[in-house]
């Protein structure tokens, strides 16, 4: 699992697995699910990540990634 950050477009970024993304899916405003075309879950975006949860916290999984 890879974690990052963009401090200037205010985004995380989960990546669970390796791959290419086909498509994603917007589970609720701002956060979607990127999947492979047979719908495997292969990352996580976070938009508006500071008014979310506190990204300060994704510092340390950078780091341990």
């Amino acid at each position: 699992m890879k974690v990052r950050y963009d401090r200037e477009a205010d985004a995380a970024y989960i990546e669970l697995s390796a791959g290419t993304p086909d498509g994603g899916v917007e589970i609720e405003e701002g956060v979607v699910l990127h999947t492979t075309k047979d719908h495997k879950i292969i990352s996580i975006e976070i938009l508006d990540a500071s008014r979310k949860f506190p990204v300060a916290s994704l510092d340390t999984l950078e780091k341990a990634s």
